[in-house]
């Protein structure tokens, strides 16, 4: 299930003339009793809300005075979200002649004309405050304080994602909260700009369109919306245009030969995931993001396996994304460690709706062949579905079943192609494919289409993050790169690319060469610098072409100061 909430307005969307009539009523039933939850987002203050509609109880948490206040219908209890103005403000209005005027517990609400005397009581004051419009009432919060922040409050304490939240409104004052939720739909009466801005339009008013959405969610979870603004950018094709990724649904794997830039893509993908809200669950059965990954709790390390308590703990929270470290776990034993995990995983998700990606990184050795039936299964539920591995013919062709796209990356794409193929039977979209791909490209197959080449976006803010860090960080003695000879006679430790290159100008010839030739460089640039791309750059300077030490230590030099000066700390650079 994707959507597990339902966040509705209440005066020209659930409401008429303040009144919800008995269909709509029993709409609203129908949802609770299919497991979902029920929100309301009201600009009305509790007493008006109470005075019209007394089924409270149907509704989990309710935003009142326009996200200002939060009240629980079990404990009967309203929790201010902001401060309320201070008194003089309501008193300076009163003496204004401005009628009506409701107060409530933060909000401070009338009706037009008299938005001039607000505003100029607002300047006279010097307060922070901001003017809401609705429909001919003007409403006065706090600086920052809407729909939008009341429904983020709402959904924090249920353990929700607005991820996993269907919206509906009609007015002015629904915009931020209907574009906050993952699904925005507007009534049919909805203003005009409304309409233009959401994802869904009913084709009934009011109470009627809820109920014809709350029909659509029962019987099919809105399968046939997908609302394309959450698309995540992956590449660009030759015109410009852009490849973008569903947020829900997709299940994919990235493949390719070592140093291929397969993880360079991956890292693209999962900080779009991340940038864009959606909760990830990754096995880094390696540790190869022991380093972590922005907004994600690293669990586990070499000395102590991570616990699936731990791991659920963490997840319980949509906000906070995790990586799970299997270096503690012995090697033979990470794919039954997941195995094991992914039921109760899926659990989660089946109450929640979270996490919304799954990733699992070296996916021919966690996801082998024999990996089980009922596994499999939990695989094709998940929102979106990430494998990355280096031997795709390795995977369970199961599980290779369950993908619906395809990413290949470096030497042979069609080896790629053609394993995914046979897989589900679809060899007729694998011919005519292009040789080796160069660094920084890729080719994708959706099962609905043919193959595309494009160009990747590199992940810019990993990117950043990695190379301050490789520059001119301390990668420790296990990673560090030791120029050690053809004798053994050295024992020269670089622990970041700043050492690497001063130590590189210093050794003799026999040295520097002795290590080119073996291709320790890009080696070390791929396993412990993990940079693909500059790995497989600087590989073609140790095939080379019989050129000089000193132009060969020129040219990697100049390959890593390009890629890493410009983000070395001020005043750093190699």
């Amino acid at each position: 299930m994707r959507y597990h909430a339902l966040a509705c307005d209440y005066d020209g969307t659930l409401a008429a003339d303040g009144r919800i009539d008995d269909a709509t009523m029993a709409a609203l039933e129908r949802l609770v009793r299919s497991g979902r939850r029920l929100i309301m987002v009201t600009g009305r203050d509790m007493d008006e809300l109470t005075s019209v509609f007394d089924r409270l109880d149907l509704f989990e948490r309710i935003v009142i005075e326009n996200g200002a206040v939060l009240y629980d219908p079990v404990r009967q209890e309203t929790t201010p979200l902001a401060e309320a103005p201070p008194a003089e403000f309501a008193d300076s209005l009163r003496r204004a002649g401005v009628r009506p005027l409701t107060v409530g517990e933060v909000i401070v609400a009338t009706r037009e004309p008299h938005d001039g005397t607000v505003l100029d009581t607002i300047r006279d004051l010097g307060l922070e405050l901001q003017v809401i419009f609705n429909k001919g009432a003007v409403m006065v919060l706090p600086s920052g304080v809407n729909k939008a922040t009341g429904l983020a409050a709402a959904l924090d304490e249920l353990g929700l994602s607005p991820h996993n939240t269907v919206g509906v409104g009609d007015a002015e004052n629904d915009h931020a909260f209907l574009s906050a939720c993952e699904c925005s739909v507007a009534v049919a009466n909805a203003l005009p700009a409304v309409k233009e801005r959401c994802d869904v339009v009913t084709g009934r008013a009011r109470g009627a369109g809820v109920t014809e959405l709350i029909d659509r969610i029962v019987g099919d979870d809105l399968a046939g919306v997908d609302p394309g603004r959450h698309h995540l950018p992956l590449g660009t094709v030759e015109d410009g245009r852009q490849v973008r990724i569903a947020p829900y649904g997709t299940r994919m794997m990235i493949a390719g030969p070592s140093n291929s830039g397969k993880s360079t893509a991956a890292a693209a993908l999962l900080e779009r995931v991340s940038k864009a809200g959606y909760q990830f669950c990754l096995i880094d059965p390696e540790g190869d993001y022991t380093d972590g990954v922005e907004d994600a709790i690293v669990l586990g390390d070499a000395r102590r396996a991570p616990t699936e308590e731990e791991i659920l703990q963490v997840l319980e929270n949509p906000a906070q994304s995790v990586v799970v470290n299997l270096l503690g776990v012995p090697l033979d034993d990470r794919p039954g460690f997941f195995e094991a995990f992914l039921p109760r995983l899926s659990a989660v998700r089946a109450r929640q709706g979270h996490p919304h990606w799954l990733i699992v990184d070296e996916a021919h050795h966690m996801l082998p062949q024999g990996f089980g039936t009922e596994s499999v299964e939990l695989l094709g539920q998940v929102g979106g579905l990430l494998l990355v591995t280096v031997h795709p013919s390795l995977v369970s062709e199961p599980v290779l079943r369950v993908l619906n796209t395809v990413v290949a990356v470096g030497e042979n794409p069609a080896d790629v192609m053609e394993t995914f193929s046979a897989a589900v039977g679809r060899d007729e979209a694998v011919s005519d494919l292009p040789g080796d791909l160069p660094t920084g490209e890729f080719l994708l197959w959706r099962l609905s289409g043919r193959p595309v080449r494009a160009r990747l976006i590199p992940p810019e803010g990993e990117r950043q993050r990695h190379r301050r860090k490789y520059a001119a960080g301390e990668l420790g003695e296990e990673k560090s790169f030791y120029f050690r000879g053809p004798h053994e006679a050295l024992n020269l430790r670089a622990g970041n690319l700043t050492a690497f290159c001063h130590i590189a100008d210093g050794v003799d010839d026999d040295t520097w060469e002795h290590h080119l030739h073996r291709g320790d460089y890009s080696r070390w640039l791929a396993r412990d610098v993990k940079d693909e791309e500059l790995a497989a750059e600087v590989a073609e300077v140790e095939r080379g072409d019989g050129a000089s030490a000193a132009e060969t230590r020129r040219r990697v030099r100049e390959l890593i100061e390009n890629r890493y000066t410009a983000s070395a700390e001020p005043g750093g650079g190699l």
